[in-house]
């Protein structure tokens, strides 16, 4: 029998792959299946942005006098709504997963001391086990976290009503896409961002995201001191060269995430304590593997299954390395913000302003269309980045990630024929970058 603790992306992905293969598969969750993308990260992202969006876009009908009146939004049943599709979404997952020929406890605790498998304190005897059991949010260490009106991403669902003054603290991808949704929502929100707020982005599409985050107040290099209040939280303190105070109804902990490999012992872990792997996902002792979010960073969905994979395949004696490149990765504000990047990027940039088209046409006045980027090595072609920000930004990023990682030319593209009309900028950069470098390389 092969474990696998952990039901999100890596511990299912790895399951169905070895259930396929006609290995006898214990999967134990704790939990709901589906693990941090689907109960607390992507997916509710996703129900309360397209909310957000929504109400973004009647507001904007309204202004121009298209909608007569803007729509109020109901808290409760919007939470509601999202738990029962995530509910319908759990239950194709179990589905599919039951169909592998997977055996899924659900509410049992599994342990590992070493190589030593325990569920429900009892030991099992394993061939292979895998640690799948992702990641926690990382709550700083000040006074008042443990208040009511405190939220992680985590908890978020037991907030009963729309805060009137809400404070985000952290200043990554989920602060900046939790600050949108409030603020659109009608929650006035301030982040607390530790040092920058959105440090690592793209200096252009950084621009974007500040202006898509209007009515924002961001305060940078303010690292949370303490929570205030007494039984419910009623404001925020923050340090840095200007401390000070603000006041707040509930406070969100957006300032990333941690592995959680609090059930593991006798396996060689890092200085975050995630579980340290080599790129077979083979942990310090033998028979043990871990993938997903409990090996640490980037905690990504896709990172996750890929590395569940990669575990399953080498537990069926099949060579299968991870090595991770050009990994494309988004934001979702009022479009996405979209990228991907090779390591050696350096070369000449392109972009220009993205087009009118589906889910941007009425952002033409305000000038919000978004834009396209392109990275290009001068001497080769090759494509070596893209940025992208348009309603569908991310399905560009993805395919153009692709396009980097096999190392493809802008000229590889030139008798690109798009879907028309597409409100992606990325797509009409191929034939002027092509016919730059062309005159270039005949001067």
């Amino acid at each position: 029998m092969i474990v696998i603790i952990g039901g999100g992306p890596a511990g299912r992905f790895a399951a169905i792959r070895l259930g396929h293969a006609g290995r006898e598969v214990t999967l134990v969750e704790k939990g709901a299946i589906g693990g941090q993308c689907l109960n607390y990260g992507c997916m509710a992202v996703c129900a309360l942005n397209d909310t957000a969006r929504t109400v973004a876009r009647a507001r904007q009908f309204a202004g121009a006098g298209i909608f007569k009146d803007e729509p109020v939004i109901d808290f409760p049943s919007l939470l509601a709504g999202m738990e029962g599709v995530q509910a319908k979404i759990r239950a194709v997952l179990d589905h599919e997963t039951r169909g592998a020929g997977v055996e899924i406890r659900y509410g049992s605790t599994a342990r590992l001391c070493g190589r030593q498998v325990f569920i429900d304190d009892e030991e099992v005897e394993a061939e292979a086990v895998i640690v799948a059991t992702g990641s926690v949010p990382s709550v700083p260490e000040v006074e008042g976290t443990g208040l009511a009106g405190v939220f992680t991403a985590h908890t978020l669902p037991r907030m009963h009503d729309l805060p009137h003054d809400l404070v985000i603290v952290g200043g990554g991808i989920a602060a900046a896409e939790f600050a949108y949704i409030f603020r659109q929502l009608g929650s006035r929100v301030t982040v607390l961002a530790r040092s920058g707020f959105l440090k690592s982005l793209d200096p252009r599409l950084r621009k974007l995201a500040l202006k898509e985050l209007a009515g924002v107040e961001i305060r940078e290099n303010a690292p949370l001191t303490r929570i205030t209040g007494t039984g419910q939280a009623d404001g925020a303190a923050y340090g840095g060269e200007t401390p000070g105070e603000c006041q707040a109804d509930a406070v969100l902990l957006a300032a990333g995430l941690v592995p959680n490999a609090s059930m593991v012992s006798g396996v060689a872990t890092g200085q975050k304590g995630e579980i340290v792997t080599d790129d077979r996902m083979r942990t310090s002792v033998p028979g043990v593997y871990a993938a997903g979010d409990v090996t640490g960073g980037p905690y990504l969905t896709p990172v996750a299954r890929l590395q569940g994979i990669v575990a399953a395949e080498n537990i069926l004696g099949h060579e299968m390395r991870y090595t991770p490149t050009v990994v494309p990765q988004s934001i979702s504000l009022a479009n996405d913000l979209a990228f991907a990047l090779a390591e050696d990027d350096e070369g000449v940039e392109f972009s220009v302003p993205a087009p009118a088209g589906p889910g941007s046409f009425w952002s033409v006045p305000a000038g919000d269309t978004g834009l396209g980027k392109v990275l290009v090595e001068p001497e080769t072609g090759e494509i070596r980045g893209v940025w992208a920000a348009s309603p569908g930004a991310g399905i560009i990023a993805t395919y153009m990630a692709a396009a980097i990682r096999h190392r493809r030319t802008i000229a590889d593209f030139e008798d690109l024929i798009e879907v028309h009309p597409l409100a992606d900028g990325v797509h009409g950069l191929i034939p002027p970058a092509a016919a730059f470098l062309q005159k270039k390389k005949g001067n």
